[in-house]
């Protein structure tokens, strides 16, 4: 059975995948149960509240499993997983996926704005989340999601201090029955590998967050081939401190670690105090990240305190890494680095832990998966020679097929000989290197988030006194882009930041979704299409910032 609004793989492709064992023919929930058969009583799981065995894990998994199967959930329902980076995440996630039900990641960060509307394509049963995070409070969200999404049956609280009537997580796993009746039922459920896994939000260029569906062939193929790049073994451990539900998060992280049998630590902190303090106490070996993380920890006073020579490579991705990072972090930390490019669509290249150094400052190395081909095109789709200009197009068994419920678009992503275009300008030497030199898509990409500059353009013009507004990235050092609108007021109204901000999260807007600096200007320069002239709008902001 092939859900509605997915793009399927096409016959003869997914039996050319399957020939050579491009595509491994596992499921997510095949990965956990070979590592609890190898390695039962190994740390396979720690977070802050405690560590699991991989035999703890899954039997935590199954009984999870079990509970979501008594509430009705059935294979291909789908359920939001709205978890912070706490070992319930990855219960949960594997629990959705040994019931042959579909993840629809979210971030800890998305409000009613991006849930509502990834609801609306994927009519989701069941959300499982927790009802306080920090200082996010998602009862109301909640009511308002509900409201909109009657098909919602179920919400299930995490680490909830309780009494308001949600299923909790912790009693549906207690309450569950091992062995018994139960465990054949479930491996009754097991999907087709074929079949979709996960929904995956990424920002888009053209309103909100578009929904990416990854079947468990195609993710894991991404899993396989992205973990031997970077050399994760068993012998590693693992720590994910950027959300565990993001990209990066999923493929280095829950897969890159449990397909390995390694030890997969999470963090729920991005304080480089607490970040050394789980390195040394874990003895970490492998950190996947993003760059703002890394100029923390190089520029943190007190690094030195810390004995963090367990830790033998650090990966950076989601972002552009200068060679002065690059060379600060191998001083400072003591450890190779990897540089890496991926989409949650599945284009993915690193360079190699013995690559020369020159490689790894200048370019994101060459791609992950040797049975995939990556090519730079021109305007028209012909292909470019070596260390041309042009997009990056890619096709193989760890690319995805297309959008969820996203026909139009589809058919402008793709390549007519079906290379996915991933809106990114690149180049690629003789030898396979691939240098990413800007980017097609108006995203703003801070600390390696995808944010969608028209998301913001389109909430802020719902503002009775804007007359026009504009939205790009603003080079910051740290956060690679921080997020700065041009708004042109109406005729005899004055605005001001507080009140646009104020609006904005009326209206709905997540804390990725704020601008950090706004404009106020006479008018809006424009193209000679009439388009917002974002070049130009660039070109002011670093002039106004001081920056050459």
């Amino acid at each position: 059975m092939s859900i509605e609004g997915f793009p399927a793989y096409k016959k003869e492709k997914a039996q050319l995948y399957n020939k050579y064992r491009w595509w491994l023919g596992l499921t997510w929930g095949d990965v956990l149960d070979k590592a609890s058969d190898l390695y039962p009583g190994k740390v396979g799981l720690v977070d802050n509240s405690g560590r699991l065995t991989y035999g703890e894990l899954r039997e935590k998994v199954d009984r999870l499993a079990i509970g979501l199967v008594g509430l009705g959930i059935q294979k291909h329902d789908f359920v939001l997983l709205q978890i912070p980076n706490w070992h319930e995440y990855v219960v949960a996630f594997f629990a959705v996926q040994k019931i042959g039900a579909v993840a629809v990641l979210l971030l800890p960060r998305h409000t009613e704005l991006e849930i509502n509307h990834l609801s609306m394509l994927t009519k989701p049963k069941a959300w499982i989340l927790p009802e306080r995070y920090r200082r996010l409070d998602y009862l109301p969200i909640i009511e308002k999601v509900r409201k909109e999404n009657p098909q919602l049956e179920h919400i299930i609280s995490v680490r909830a201090k309780g009494g308001i009537g949600f299923i909790s997580l912790e009693q549906l796993i207690e309450g569950a029955r091992l062995p018994g009746n139960d465990l054949p039922d479930l491996e009754s459920r097991r999907p087709d590998p074929m079949a979709v896994a996960q929904i995956m939000p990424t920002g888009g260029t053209t309103g909100l967050p578009k929904a990416v569906p990854r079947t468990h062939n195609s993710f894991l193929c991404n899993v396989e081939y992205h973990s031997r790049a970077w050399e994760i073994t068993s012998e590693d451990t693992v720590l994910t401190i950027a959300p565990v539900s993001h990209g990066q998060g999923m493929l280095c992280g829950v897969g890159g670690a449990i397909f390995n049998f390694a030890k997969f630590v999470l963090i729920d902190s991005t304080e480089p105090a607490d970040i050394c303090k789980v390195i040394e106490r874990e003895r970490v070996t492998a950190i996947p990240t993003v760059p703002a993380i890394l100029i923390r920890l190089i520029n943190f006073e007190r690094v030195k305190q810390y004995d963090l020579s367990s830790l033998k490579k650090v990966y950076a991705g989601g972002a552009a890494s200068t060679p002065d990072l690059v060379k600060d972090v191998v001083e400072r930390l003591n450890c190779r680095f990897v540089n890496a490019f991926g989409s949650v669509e599945g284009s993915n290249a690193m360079t190699r832990l013995d690559d020369d150094f020159e490689i790894v400052c200048n370019t994101v190395g060459k791609k992950c998966c040797p049975y995939e081909n990556y090519k730079i095109v021109d305007r028209d789709e012909n292909m470019l020679p070596p260390n041309k200009e042009g997009q990056l197009a890619t096709k193989g068994p760890g690319i995805f097929t297309g959008y969820f419920k996203s026909v139009e678009e589809n058919q402008d992503i793709f390549t007519k000989d079906g290379f996915l275009k991933t809106g990114d300008l690149a180049r690629i030497d003789e030898f396979g290197n691939i240098k990413i030199t800007g980017r097609i898509k108006d995203i703003i990409i801070r600390g390696g988030e995808n944010i969608s500059a028209v998301d913001i353009e389109n909430l802020i013009s719902s503002h009775p006194g804007v007359k026009d507004v504009a939205v790009i990235g603003m080079p910051d050092e740290e956060l690679g882009e921080r997020i700065c609108a041009y708004i042109h007021a109406a005729s005899g109204i004055k605005l001001s930041f507080q009140e646009i901000i104020s609006f904005l999260k009326k209206k709905g807007a997540s804390v990725l979704q704020l601008p950090e600096r706004i404009e106020f200007v006479e008018s809006i320069p424009l193209t000679k299409v009439g388009k917002a002239d974002k070049e130009a709008l660039r070109a002011d902001i670093r002039r106004r910032l001081g920056i050459p």
